[in-house]
């Protein structure tokens, strides 16, 4: 099984192909130099199979890249944030 996670703007999300298939999606809000995540879904054919973590995992390796920041609002993201410190850096607390 191969994994490619993408950004599309024009949607606002970032969506991950399995074997070149719309497997799920991560939306966003931007907010100035942040976006706030607000909603993930996966796909029920790929569901248990770690294509959620994988979606978050390649999101956040993008967002790290460009430079950008997250408020994490959706409740996968955000527990996945928990669960892996070592993106915690690119949280921003909502004011």
């Amino acid at each position: 099984m191969s994994y490619l996670v993408e950004d599309d703007p024009a949607k606002r999300r970032f969506e991950i192909l399995v074997d070149d298939a719309l497997a799920g999606f991560t939306a966003y809000r931007p907010r100035g130099e942040v976006l706030v995540f607000t909603h993930t879904e996966v796909d029920e054919r790929y569901r248990g199979m770690g294509v959620g973590e994988a979606l978050v995992r390649g999101t956040l390796d993008q967002l790290r890249e460009r430079g950008d920041r997250l408020v994490p609002r959706c409740p996968f993201v955000a527990a996945f944030i928990r669960r892996h410190p070592e993106y915690a850096d690119l949280v921003v607390a909502e004011s």
